[in-house]
């Protein structure tokens, strides 16, 4: 996605967000919830893409950046409460980019030590970095241990969520667009040749993971005033695998594939809940292997894995020829 159509997407999203708003009241709760959380996912899985996808590093830890933005805006949300519509919203404002700049913190602490580390060891690192914020979360009566938070404000709606999904759409794109962003691609095609041309490797990772970071941690804020409650079990290591199949199913470093993926991935596991209560009830026997489907969901995701590794490995969503290939013109 270049920059044109990352501001068509900036525009067009802001506009949907805002009419979002005016009928978004009439939605019964749960699909609200569902929509609210493509959003989240879509700030999730482009973040996530940064680092992964444009850069070329694996983290296996993005979840842990979404706790700490999480709990972070969560507690001071709790403790500072304003009356009034326009003051809530510069307290929600305030609390989301103090809990996106705490994730970034995050991410510095986990970049600076993995600067020499790529792949396999990467992904074990940051892996090891999103439980230990788990553990911590788990072991920290602050903020409700393993009992879990309580946040008192719903102050996530669609327009929030759309309007801060179209603002790291374009952020990132126009990062990658940039010429500091093709740093980042520089980085990933091979580290060697980019240090060779003068550019730092070691900068434009630390930068990946900060951003990254720092937009994981705004999602996280999101989420907390979603679901209005908070474990630190959701933020484990099969949240982060959420995001990262979300990467590897739209393509790597594609932006648009990402999005896509986001909302298929987002959509399946709510409609597969749908056909499990359908398949309950009395009479409809056509449906009942769908409820294993349900229970089992982890093991499709591992799955369209294997296959796409197989079949696609550039991504469900991306056309890019792969070098090496014939190219039919």
């Amino acid at each position: 996605m270049n920059i044109v159509h990352a501001k068509t997407w900036l525009v067009g999203t802001l506009l949907f967000g805002a009419l979002a708003c005016f009928w978004g009241g009439h939605l019964a709760p749960y699909p609200l919830f569902v929509v609210c959380n493509i959003g989240i996912s879509i700030v999730m899985a482009v973040s996530l893409n940064l680092i992964n996808g444009h850069t070329g590093q694996f983290s296996l830890g993005h979840a842990g950046f979404m706790a700490v933005g999480a709990y972070v805006s969560a507690v001071i949300t709790n403790h500072y409460n304003e009356s009034g519509p326009v003051l809530a919203g510069l307290e929600f404002a305030a609390a989301l980019v103090a809990g996106g700049f705490a994730a970034a913190v995050a991410g510095l602490l986990v970049g600076i030590p993995t600067l020499r580390l790529k792949g396999d060891y990467l992904a074990i690192v940051t892996l090891g970095f999103g439980e230990i914020i788990r553990v911590i979360l788990q072991n920290m009566d602050a903020v409700g241990g393993a009992r879990g938070l309580s946040v008192i404000h719903g102050y996530t709606n669609l327009f929030w969520c759309f309007a801060l999904a179209a603002i790291t759409v374009y952020v990132v794109a126009g990062l990658v667009q940039s010429t500091y962003g093709r740093g980042f691609i520089a980085v990933r095609d091979d580290e060697i040749a980019a240090s060779a041309m003068g550019i730092s490797p070691t900068r434009y990772k630390v930068t990946a993971f900060v951003v990254g970071a720092f937009f994981a941690g705004l999602a996280g804020g999101l989420y907390a005033h979603s679901t209005q409650f908070l474990t630190p079990n959701g933020f484990g290591f099969m949240t982060s695998i959420t995001y990262v199949v979300m990467v590897i199913l739209g393509g790597m470093g594609n932006t648009a594939g990402v999005i896509l993926a986001a909302i298929l991935l987002t959509l399946l596991p709510e409609g597969l809940r749908m056909a499990a209560d359908v398949e309950r009830l009395p009479g409809v026997a056509a449906v009942r292997p769908l409820a294993w489907l349900v229970n089992t969901r982890m093991i499709l995701y591992s799955l369209l894995l294997i296959l796409l590794m197989l079949t696609r490995p550039q991504g469900l969503f991306s056309f890019r020829r792969q070098p090496g290939k014939p190219s039919l013109h």
